[in-house]
């Protein structure tokens, strides 16, 4: 069953990334923060922390699955140019549902990245001109979007899925994710995120 939840070359690197039972059960999957929303996080805050780029997941992070872009995310790419940061929008998907939506946000992108993978982190940071330290990645899903940014090396924030309505093999990891959830909330005093 486990399969088709986490697919396989996935629960390897897990497995095999493991430093003792209490890094296998999950610190690598815990982001370094959670939000409610993109569209709720204080960017000029981390900006003057001296952050420089935002690595960004697509679906259900800026909008809703399959969807095109919208107004909110428009404005949001606009304001974070205004600020100064660079963006880049990260993506498993295919070339032609990502570049529409990076184009319309004026925004960098790699498409068909590998998530968990560090690779696609890193490609896009390297089009940022950014280094870990100064790169957030902003996404909705643990074990593509968090796990590869926290393999990247890059400050992760979790946001809640924007639509519930997902793919079933999604759905399936949204079960497994709340354990997580669970665990990373109990180490943070929270009893609050991603009900």
């Amino acid at each position: 069953m486990i399969l088709h939840i986490i697919e396989f070359n996935e629960f390897n690197m897990l497995f095999r990334e493991r430093k003792g039972i209490e890094t296998f059960m999950f610190e690598n999957l815990y982001p370094d923060e959670d939000a409610a929303s993109a569209y709720e996080i204080d960017y000029e805050a981390y900006y003057n922390k001296g952050y420089r780029g935002i690595l960004f997941d697509v679906d259900n992070t800026l909008v809703e699955h399959d969807q095109p872009v919208t107004l909110v995310a428009i404005e949001l790419f606009q304001r974070l140019n205004e600020i100064g940061f660079q963006t880049c929008i990260i993506s498993n998907n295919k070339d032609d549902r990502v570049k529409p939506l990076a184009d319309a946000l004026e925004s960098d992108y790699v498409y068909k990245a590998g998530k968990p993978s560090a690779a696609g982190y890193l490609q896009g940071m390297k089009q940022m001109g950014t280094v870990p330290e100064t790169t957030l990645f902003v996404g909705d899903q643990i074990f593509t979007d968090i796990w590869g940014a926290n393999r990247a090396g890059v400050h992760s924030i979790l946001v809640k899925q924007i639509a519930r309505h997902e793919e079933i093999q999604i759905v399936l990891k949204r079960l497994l994710e709340k354990i997580v959830l669970l665990c990373y909330q109990k180490k943070k005093g929270k009893v609050h995120m991603m009900s």
